[in-house]
């Protein structure tokens, strides 16, 4: 019989994570960015979603119509729940890459996304998607993909064999994946406790797999445990998808559109001689060692004017999605931690800190006397998305027709937090998409959306949760004992909710 599985992982379920790369409207705010015009996104797709929560948020936060597959059957009766539950009609299949790109009744789409599916996926699914981002993305539509990446993975490709090789082995299957994993990763460390040439030659291993071994089991088994596990170099993958007529538009990842937090100027010199785009890619991996790609493809780019581009950016609304006093004024690149200037990045936070959606034109008006131009606001835009602050943000009235289907979401979600701290994360209108919100935050908001009105009543209304289900607060990684100490502390974080986040998210339509 055949296995329907095809050695990918399926015994054990994804995470249940966001990723906001798959968000159309962020894709048009890079592709604007890099000066290529992008499409208005009336159909997308998604493949292989997972939990499917990106795509569910992505439904609920839009007006387009989104179609999506996932052929775990567990995965994808949560998220057909979820859409049940937001309205939204999402299509949502638990077909295999062959069956769902086959179906007759789907449109052609101005969006694809792929999140963590490339390098996990057999030679034959990856042809079955090429055929199917030729036949059903428009002309002009854009494709969202990341995949890990060489030369990034060269050093530790070598541990991760070992440890699926001794799954393989000397793992019980009846024992689970989980049991498994810890096993290799035992095997592995006592391996290495010999000192062994492997080592030597790469020091770095042995701390690679201290951050594996504290990572979620779940996200390890998917990662690292799938029959296919296929790194692969940038030139590869435009050598896949050169006879889909896609062309590398620019990563989905803010922060290496700043080439000065990540290359040297050197680097930079030597980047800027090479005319070929896939080369320069390539080199440029090799220059932070790149070990995943987050790449938009666009079917037919159209390179805008400087007009255009000014125009278009000029119109592009942001929203500002943490507390203004969170806001820290430093950013991680490839080459380590960089200070944002002062005096650039104070006068447009302050503009933003109501957390009120603007455009980038309304921000200019509103920076009058400053010293600040539209390049820098521009660039300040695209690292404030990227260090996780900003969010590109949709008109209000589109905004205001979609509250009632995200209500709905983040009223399931947060009747599923009473249980489980899994979901970490709610649905805004305001960005179309998702945003961090804890579980005992998500309490809060379900308490509030019961009649309780302060934080005092929110903290007991928690804390009777906890207790019916004999869970404690872990803080400082130790559990809390006392009852007393348990409703002190929620009382503290309830107070603190009100006064930092409650006001943000309502702002942001969540609340």
């Amino acid at each position: 019989m055949q296995d329907w599985t095809s050695g990918y992982v399926a015994d054990i379920g994804y995470t249940y994570g966001y990723y906001p790369e798959l968000n159309p409207l962020r894709t048009r705010l890079h592709l604007l960015h890099a000066g290529l015009a992008a499409p208005a996104v009336g159909t997308a797709c998604e493949l292989g979603y997972g939990q499917g929560m990106s795509v569910n948020f992505h439904a609920a936060g839009s007006r387009a119509q989104w179609w999506a597959t996932d052929f775990n059957p567990a995965q994808a009766a949560f998220a057909k729940e979820i859409a049940g539950a937001s309205g939204a009609g999402a299509h949502l299949f638990d077909d295999a890459f062959a069956e769902f790109c086959n179906r007759p009744e789907l449109p052609e789409f101005d969006y694809i996304g792929l999140h963590g599916i490339w390098s996990w996926i057999s030679d034959e699914n990856r042809a079955v998607i090429t055929g199917f981002l030729r036949r059903k993305l428009k002309v002009g539509g854009v494709l969202y993909i990341s995949y890990n990446t060489l030369p990034g993975w060269a050093t530790f490709a070598p541990a991760r064999h070992l440890l699926t090789q001794h799954a393989l082995a000397l793992g019980a299957p009846g024992a689970g994946i989980v049991n498994r994993i810890d096993g290799s990763i035992e095997f592995a460390e006592r391996l290495l406790a010999t000192n062994p040439a492997y080592l030597r030659a790469n020091p770095h291993v042995k701390e690679r797999l201290e951050k594996v071994k504290a990572q979620n089991r779940h996200y390890l088994a998917h990662e690292y445990f799938n029959a296919d596990w296929h790194p692969m170099y940038y030139a590869d993958m435009a050598r896949w998808l050169a006879p889909t007529k896609l062309s590398y538009a620019c990563s989905a990842f803010a922060l290496d559109h700043i080439e000065p937090l990540n290359l040297t100027k050197e680097q930079q010199a030597i980047l800027a001689e090479i005319p070929d785009t896939n080369f320069r890619q390539t080199v440029r991996d090799y220059m932070v060692n790149q070990q995943f790609r987050r790449d938009y493809w666009v079917k037919g780019a159209r390179r805008l004017t400087g007009v255009e581009q000014s125009e278009a950016l000029a119109q592009t609304r942001v929203v500002l999605v943490t507390p203004r006093p969170a806001v820290s004024l430093k950013v991680q690149g490839a080459l380590g931690e960089a200070n944002m200037s002062a005096e650039v990045y104070n006068p447009i936070l302050d503009v933003l800190a109501d957390n009120k959606a603007r455009s980038l034109g309304q921000i200019m008006e509103a920076l009058k006397g400053s010293q600040v131009n539209f390049a820098q606001l521009v660039q300040a835009v695209i690292v404030l998305s990227g260090a996780g602050n900003l969010s590109a943000a949709l008109e209000d009235g589109l905004a205001s027709q979609g509250r009632r289907q995200t209500d709905k979401l983040n009223a399931h979600l947060m009747r599923l937090s009473r249980s489980s701290g899994d979901i970490a994360y709610l649905a805004s209108p305001v960005t179309g998409g998702g945003l961090q919100v804890s579980r005992f935050a998500q309490l809060f908001l379900l308490a509030r959306s019961e009649g309780h009105r302060r934080p005092e009543d929110w903290a007991k209304y928690v804390w009777n949760l906890l207790l019916t289900q004999r869970q404690r607060i872990v803080k400082d990684g130790k559990a809390i004992e006392s009852n007393e100490d348990n409703l002190a502390e929620l009382q503290r974080q309830a107070t603190e909710f009100e006064s930092t986040q409650l006001p943000v998210l309502k702002a942001l339509m969540v609340a």
